[in-house]
């Protein structure tokens, strides 16, 4: 089986010859008659991204990942880095690169956009010297997006402080994060960025947009449960999700109320149940199935029942990344 950098499309180049790499790359998919830059401006790259392939990530699931960093460079032109570590810590002094781009035609041959990718192979200790090359690839003058996807412990990131401090934002998945990525003490953790939440943003929006018609104190006051359940699919989401409504219900003065969240075996595996109960019989009820994209909230708060159906999604892994890195 290929290891995730053989996986991996584009041509191999010597380490120190990136920059040569890419100008005939582009030379040889000029002559064979594809879409390639004519000039700096369709290459004008917006931001560094760097895309850490960790431990855990198999073949299959690299080359996912990286037609994911592929799409969104279409929407957003960027220098990608794509760091492939070397399972076997008995592997010698080893540093291997692939260079890869692609254009995209718009309505015009003046709207073509070009993305470029410098993917970078390295044994444990080849380690020291990753970041002098990560900072010949990248564009100095603009702001660094790192993106840690599958390590095997979060421990092992504190050997990577040069991205995590320098990176405008930090980015993982809790959906696939060992368990020490929860309180793991990032260096600056007002930019880290969780994947499973930016894929929630059209569910906090709907349920955002269906409970706020409704004063806070209505809300807030009187709430004795909150309840979610969830299919096997989406536990992850689940969790956080639970962690949101939980935090903005706190912000409407809800406290002491008891909370669960459950995985019946009865529920579709990408769907989700969520109740609030008060005290005086006021009560909410929000279900979804991301598989059907239909949803209904069935609420009463006192004046009167109201039942209105909804769509239900999660935004696309590229989307998501977006999501995580600007907002």
């Amino acid at each position: 089986m290929p290891g995730i950098f053989d996986a991996l499309p584009g041509i191999e180049v010597p380490v120190g010859s990136i920059g040569l790499g890419l100008e005939q790359m582009w030379d040889g998919v000029a002559s064979s008659g594809k879409p390639s830059p004519e000039g700096d401006k369709s290459k004008a790259t917006q931001v560094n991204f760097v895309l850490h392939l960790g431990l855990l990530t198999d073949a299959e699931d690299a080359a996912r990942q990286f037609d994911v960093a592929v799409r969104f460079s279409r929407r957003y032109p960027c220098r990608v880095v794509v760091l492939c570590p070397l399972k076997d810590e008995g592997t010698p002094l080893e540093m291997r690169a692939k260079v890869y781009g692609e254009c995209t035609l718009g309505k015009s041959k003046d709207d073509t956009r070009c993305c470029e990718f410098v993917m970078l192979s390295y044994s444990r200790s080849a380690r020291a010297f990753l970041e002098n090359e990560v900072s010949i690839c990248i564009s100095p003058d603009l702001p660094i997006y790192y993106w840690a996807h599958r390590f095997s412990r979060a421990a092992n990131l504190a050997e990577y402080t040069y991205l995590l401090t320098n990176a405008r934002r930090v980015i993982f998945d809790s959906a696939s994060t060992p368990d020490d990525a929860e309180g793991y003490p990032w260096p600056r953790p007002e930019n880290v960025r969780d994947l499973a939440y930016a894929r929630l943003l059209p569910v906090r929006q709907a349920i955002g947009q269906f409970l706020g018609r409704y004063p806070a104190a209505a809300l807030g006051v009187g709430l004795r449960s909150i309840e979610l359940r969830h299919g096997a699919g989406v536990a992850p989401e689940a969790r956080v999700l639970f962690k949101w409504v939980r935090g903005r219900l706190a912000d409407c003065g809800a406290s002491g109320q008891a909370e669960r969240v459950l995985q019946p075996s009865d529920l579709p595996p990408r769907s989700f149940e969520l109740a609030f109960a008060y005290v005086d019989g006021r009560s909410f009820v929000w279900k979804a199935d991301l598989d059907t994209s239909h949803a209904q909230f069935d609420a009463d708060f006192g004046n009167g029942r109201t039942v209105m159906t909804a769509t239900a999604s999660l935004l696309s892994q590229e989307d998501a990344l977006s999501e995580a890195m600007f907002f």
